[in-house]
């Protein structure tokens, strides 16, 4: 058979034959259950053109108001960048550079590298370095975070009812559409198959691929039939003898039998994590100044708002993506570190169900530091109203973002490795 036809599972590294799939197909692993690769259709010119779109609504929406707020004939109104602006002059750097990450660069850079990629495979040519501009859009797609703003804007347009008048901008409706956009994009482009693209344009054979006659039945997964599996190209390669670590044939990654010091870089995070869990729930997320005298608001008490207010859907949402989810997150985590660290057996497809989970709900936890971007950029009446970020949302910021660096650092074929061992 051809070496092309042979495939590692991301996530339990077992090694599997490539299939044809019906257009519209999705071939899964038949032991853990991950997604393998897609056969979308028409996937470049689908993905090609919603992304093109995305880009135009995506400058539409970076150039007019998000929303106004009208007090007493003055209205105060504020772009998405602006919205940043504000929190930087507030001093709340660290907030200001996530937002800005999350909602302006990262989103960029996400469409750009699809449109480099994809605009030459629509012409019949192969974009220059390939390799760099598709391993970028692997470790910027997820910190893309357009679905989440929106829904933050959500709570935040509820909140502001109650102190003025709303105007909803261009900019909001035109994130909704960019929102909307991305996911049809992402559920159409598939890096399998841009890659298959390139490789039959090269016409060439690539040196050092695993050759899939020379594997056996009692070598499973890649790790124990010494091939390294490339997790940007996908593309099982073999090493130089007795080496450890490697360079991937067809698109320059670095290659490990696992990932390096998983076990320890993903408990340091989750460690990190936990420490400041405490203070992002204890401490004011925001300061608000009034006529009235001041107030500090934690993140259950905004939760107790929106309750009392009558937004009850709206405190659930709230509640389970600012509390509940990062807490579980931390949970989580830790089982699946511990249960990996001491080679635990049992239920190995229920803890890859539970990292898949983990990775999936990750992001939503920024819920609360956009309707504080948004709150933050809006209410500035200066003698009637000021609202300010307090130092429970930085803390609460460095949560999210350590427990999602934590989910990227763990290996989830870890928890395989030690069934493995009941096979040897």
């Amino acid at each position: 058979m051809n070496a092309a036809r042979l495939i590692a599972c991301h996530e339990c590294d077992l090694l599997q034959r490539e299939t044809a799939l019906a257009s519209g197909g999705t071939a899964r692993c038949r032991r853990c259950g991950a997604t393998l690769y897609r056969r979308p259709p028409a996937s470049v010119d689908r993905s090609l053109a919603l992304t093109l779109a995305a880009m135009v609504l995506f400058v539409v929406a970076n150039t007019f108001p998000i929303v106004g707020l009208s007090v007493n004939g003055t209205l105060v109104e504020t772009t998405l960048f602006g919205a940043v602006r504000t929190l930087y002059d507030d001093g709340v750097w660290p907030i200001a550079g996530l937002v800005f990450a999350t909602t302006l660069l990262m989103p960029l850079l996400d469409m750009a590298a699809v449109a480099y990629v994809l605009l030459p495979l629509r012409t019949g040519h192969i974009p220059r370095r390939p390799d760099i501009v598709l391993r970028v859009l692997r470790h910027v797609t997820p910190w893309g975070m357009i679905e989440v703003l929106i829904l933050g804007m959500l709570v935040a347009l509820v909140k502001l009812a109650h102190i003025a008048t709303v105007v909803p901008g261009i900019a909001m409706w035109a994130f909704g559409g960019v929102m909307l956009l991305l996911a049809a994009a992402a559920s159409t482009f598939d890096p399998h198959d841009i890659w298959s693209r390139i490789d039959r344009a090269r016409s060439v054979q690539i040196t050092g691929s695993a050759e899939e006659g020379k594997i056996s039945p009692s070598t499973p997964t890649a790790a124990r039939a010494g091939l390294f599996v490339c997790h940007d190209c996908g593309l099982l390669s073999k090493p130089a003898a007795h080496a450890h670590e490697g360079r991937c044939p067809r698109c320059g990654a670095g290659l490990h039998f696992r990932k390096s010091g998983s076990i320890a870089r993903t408990w340091a995070f989750v460690m990190a994590a936990v420490i400041l869990y405490i203070p992002a729930n204890l401490l004011p997320v925001m300061d608000t100044s009034s006529l009235f005298g001041a107030q500090t608001d934690t993140i259950m008490s905004g939760v107790v708002y929106l309750w009392t207010s009558g937004s009850w859907p709206l405190a659930v949402i709230v509640f389970i993506a600012s509390i509940a989810v990062p807490m579980l997150k931390i949970i989580a985590l830790t089982f699946l570190v511990l249960t990996a660290q001491l080679r635990w057996r049992s239920l190995p497809e229920k803890r890859t169900r539970i990292y898949r989970l983990v990775e999936l709900v990750g992001r939503w936890s920024m819920l609360d530091i956009y309707v504080i971007t948004i709150l933050v950029a809006l209410v500035q009446f200066n003698a009637l109203a000021t609202i300010k970020a307090g130092p429970g949302a930085i803390a609460f910021g460095a949560v999210v973002v350590l427990t999602m660096f934590a989910a990227m650092s763990f290996d989830p074929r870890l928890i395989w490795d030690a069934v493995e061992a009941d096979h040897e």
